[in-house]
């Protein structure tokens, strides 16, 4: 093509544009990933000062640092921040880098509606935090903000809270559709739906969830509205609602919520396993089934949150079942990721510890959800800090360390440059050492009877305690080791090859590393 009968829309040759306008108009998906990532990252450095805070208060009984109110302030926040503000967002900047590379795609299907799904998230985070600094104080309900702790008796900055999670809502739910429309409509020619890569399956599932369950979480925070501002009582009992409607809704959105945060991860997951065993993976099409069958189950099984509110016995036997039934396809997931690795060529480069971690310690989290699904022992384990430590275990080292998993392996295609090996296997074991010794006494306190979200507690858990704190730090500090290496590796290192990772197979390793800022102009055939 001469330059005479080019066209002005042709931009494979151009560059992102300069200065800080780039980032505030930009419509490319590494760009916007990009973004997300670093948002992200920043939401969990500011959830975890607050977690740091808690555990801090926790050290020892008695009240020592902070007041009980402000205490209750930063269990909620921390639990929004990190739920809504790092693991979701994170997992989101992953599909918007990755998925148009690993389908073939020339960028996302909606760019402009890309831009905005992200700029939305800065503005609805900056709203709920500054609520931390208005005259009531910022929320204090728990970040499952039970009505009617969240209705009668809140803050009055309850409402910029519930307008912050509209905005949220309304990103997932952009970025979602996105994500589906991406998938359905600019794969390569060649890549049927069943030779997509794992992460591309696993995100196309969750797209479909927050599709689903994000207007259910708009419309609880809108009841919540309508109670607190118009006189309505869905929540309130004595003007003919109830209480115990609020946590039906709230979990209707919330169970499928958990498995949108863990999805993805299982998806990373199962494009690390496969490289570092240098196997393909074992039983793509039963991976692909199993992911279905979670988001399918991921809906009905929503009241084992509320075992304990009076259920009929009928309904707590139906939702015992139907938990313990998501084990199976959790448990065909694992056993694929063992076989994988079964007489593999393994190596242990940082990815793949994260990812090794990953399948460990989420299978524990997976064992201690097992025990709670089973509903006479939860009315001993309900709102003790047994439940703390189960959630803590299928999030931190499992999303967590799912999305770490990721970065380490993407990082050196985003960058151009390896990382420091050494200073990635430093981060891993100080996490691996931290979240271990933060989460695991968790279980015994919480068997012992402690409960959660208590600012104080008796002498019995003063030890668990202390441990639990020193490991929280322990964790918390070493990612600043990461920050350290991200910055590192993005100034330079060696330089990366294109392949990346000896035994990386699929699109995204069959371009230049760093990959260009526009990919894919004229689609590769996939074999």
């Amino acid at each position: 093509m001469t330059t005479a009968t080019a066209n002005h829309d042709d931009h494979g040759h151009h560059g992102p544009a300069k200065g800080i306008m780039r980032w505030v108009l930009t419509t490319n998906h590494k760009d916007i990933g990009t973004m997300y990532l670093w948002f992200s990252f920043a939401m969990l450095l500011t959830g975890g000062v607050m977690a740091l805070i808690v555990r801090a208060e926790l050290f020892q009984p008695g009240m020592q640092l902070i007041r009980p109110e402000f205490y209750n302030q930063m269990t909620t926040m921390h639990g929004l921040i990190m739920v809504f503000g790092a693991i979701m967002p994170a997992f989101v900047g992953l599909a918007n880098w990755m998925v148009p590379l690993m389908i073939g795609a020339p960028d996302m299907a909606l760019p402009r509606m890309n831009n905005w799904s992200f700029w939305i998230l800065p503005f609805a985070f900056g709203m709920l935090l500054f609520t931390l600094f208005t005259e009531a104080g910022a929320p204090n309900f728990g970040w499952t903000f039970y009505a009617p702790l969240s209705t009668t008796y809140a803050p009055s900055s309850v409402t910029y809270f519930i307008f912050g999670v509209h905005m949220m809502g309304i990103s997932s739910i952009m970025g979602a559709i996105n994500i589906i429309v991406t998938i359905l409509n600019l794969r390569a020619p060649g890549m049927t739906l069943m030779k997509m890569p794992l992460f591309v399956w696993t995100w196309f599932i969750t797209a479909y969830l927050l599709v689903a369950v994000m207007p259910v979480l708009a419309g609880v925070v809108t009841m919540m509205l309508m109670d607190i501002h118009y006189g309505t009582a869905f929540f309130d009992a004595a003007g003919g609602g109830d209480p115990v409607l609020f946590q039906h809704v709230f979990w209707f959105f919330g169970h499928p919520e958990v498995y949108i945060m863990i999805l993805p991860a299982f998806g990373i997951v199962s494009q690390i396993i496969p490289t570092f065993a240098r196997k393909p993976l074992f039983g793509y099409a039963s991976m692909v089934y199993a992911t279905s069958s979670i988001a399918f189950l991921s809906f009905i099984v929503w009241a084992h949150h509320m075992f304990t509110v009076g259920l009929p016995l009928q309904t707590e036997l139906f939702f015992m079942y139907a938990t313990m039934l998501i084990a199976i396809p959790t448990g065909v997931k694992v056993f694929n990721w063992v076989s994988t690795m079964f007489r593999g060529s393994m190596t242990f480069e940082t990815p793949m510890l994260f990812a090794l971690a990953f399948v460990v310690l989420f299978t524990i989290g997976g064992f201690s959800g097992l025990m709670l699904a089973i509903a006479p022992a939860d009315f001993q384990y309900h709102d003790t800090y047994f439940v703390v430590a189960h959630f803590h275990y299928v999030l931190v080292p499992g999303a967590l360390f799912g999305i770490i998993a990721g970065v380490y392996y993407w990082l050196p295609k985003w960058t151009g440059h390896y990382y420091n090996e050494n200073l990635g296997k430093f981060h891993f074991w100080m996490s691996f050492i931290g979240v271990n010794i933060t989460f695991f006494p968790m279980h015994f306190i919480g068997l012992a009877g402690m409960p959660r979200r208590i600012p104080d507690y008796a002498l019995q858990f003063a030890d668990f305690n202390a441990i639990a704190t020193v490991g929280a730090f322990i964790f918390g500090f070493s990612q600043l080791i990461f920050l350290f290496l991200l910055i590192k590796t993005i100034r330079g290192g060696e330089k990366a090859t294109d392949q990346v990772w000896e035994g990386a197979e699929g699109l995204e390793w069959t371009i230049p590393s760093p990959a260009p800022y526009h990919t894919f102009a004229e689609p590769p055939h996939v074999k």
